[in-house]
């Protein structure tokens, strides 16, 4: 009797030693909690994970949801048989019987106790594709279609002809967790889902300045972070307005040191709210030199404003654009990111922003405004969204 089944492959946790049933443990229940709206059963077998007892019309939303788990590798819709010749030669036969063009069968026998060899089990499996669809050849380096037969020690096989990649890295909580500092652009989306393929729960902090800024702008980002949520498990994402210490910024201070003292601000907020939330570190999308206040002097004097206390980490420091946009592409995230509404980083932008600013000069700018009252007023008003 066959069953479709969806077999699914760990990576990098094999790389673990005596802490790897902990991993193993985290990644079960990513798993589990992103299939919690699905009807489906769910096993671990050595090795793998299987997902069984599916309705047909479920199968696409399956994979298109566990293909985001951080912590897999690949997985492959199957046909699940009780191990024996005769119904592993049957299934095989079926499965290729559509089939045109070229193969080659790939067999990986884990149960020792099946009397062929994984060589010798191939070229037989082989024989009888030829024998049953004359519009098949071999071609054993460049198939059209790569038949794998997967023969395990739970006395079943698992036979299938499609591998789906999926995120890989290192599954999400088993990393600790973090806070990213998310904005419209292309740059942050890429570097959560950096985070999150190393482990990395992230909830995430979102700047705007309205009335300068639209709405949409807003929700440009919340569609960004809903995206990013589907990598993550889910996620919080605390939205602070600070057009008002923007306000003050514009009246008081030289126009050319505006992007400088914002980023300030947007840091110190940052931090305060990963302190009360406890996350254990900051995030941001920040390419060196890709803009005028990521220069080198930039940056350390925009993150001198925190204690430093949090790691800060910067996944993308030294990415090309390219590189960043080819990622974006893969989540998801370009299309949106690319939208043309502003975001609070283009109110009151100067002509001629500093690339190379001095603290000493950073600082007696902010002794024109009351930084601490600002910081307070706007932290009060952070709004928060459960995605």
């Amino acid at each position: 009797m066959q069953e479709k089944v969806i077999l699914i492959r760990y990576g990098e946790i094999y790389l673990k030693g005596k802490n790897r049933g902990m991993f193993e443990r985290v990644l079960q229940n990513n798993i589990l909690q992103a299939l919690r709206e699905i009807s489906c059963k769910f096993e671990r077998i050595s090795g793998r994970y299987l997902i069984y007892d599916y309705k047909q019309k479920d199968e696409t939303k399956i994979i298109n949801t566990v293909k985001k788990i951080p912590g897999l590798y690949s997985l492959s819709p199957a046909i699940c048989v009780s191990t024996n010749e005769l119904n592993i030669k049957q299934s095989v036969i079926e499965l290729m019987q559509d089939k045109i063009g070229t193969f080659k069968v790939f067999t990986n026998r884990a149960d020792k106790s099946f009397k062929y060899n994984s060589m010798d089990y191939s070229r037989l499996a082989g024989e009888y594709i030829l024998d049953s669809n004359a519009n098949l050849s071999v071609d054993l380096h460049n198939p059209d279609t790569a038949l794998n037969i997967d023969i395990r020690e739970n006395g079943k096989t698992y036979i299938f002809t499609e591998t789906v990649m999926c995120c890989g890295g290192m599954p999400v909580s088993s990393g600790g967790n973090g806070l990213l500092l998310l904005s419209g652009g292309i740059d942050s989306p890429v570097a959560g889902f950096m985070m999150a393929k190393r482990g990395v729960k992230l909830s995430a902090l979102h700047f705007e300045s309205f009335p300068y800024t639209s709405r949409q702008a807003k929700e440009k980002t919340l569609s960004l972070a809903k995206i990013i949520s589907e990598y993550n498990g889910g996620m919080t994402v605390y939205s602070c307005n600070i057009a008002k210490i923007q306000d003050a910024i514009h009246e008081h201070c030289d126009p050319d040191y505006m992007i400088t003292l914002v980023r300030r601000f947007m840091l110190r907020i940052a931090e305060r709210l990963a302190k009360e939330k406890n996350l254990a570190c900051l995030i941001s999308g920040e390419s060196l030199a890709q803009v005028a206040s990521q220069t080198m002097e930039s940056i350390t004097t925009i993150s001198s404003a925190i204690s430093g206390e949090l790691p800060f980490f910067r996944p993308l420091i030294g990415f090309d654009k390219s590189e960043t946009i080819e990622i974006s592409r893969k989540i998801g995230t370009y299309d949106i990111s690319i939208k043309p509404f502003d975001d609070c980083c283009t109110v009151f932008l100067p002509k001629s922003p500093v690339t190379r600013p001095k603290k000493e000069r950073v600082l007696r700018e902010e002794n024109r405004i009351d930084v601490n009252a600002l910081v307070d007023e706007a932290y009060k008003n952070i709004e928060v969204i459960n995605l």
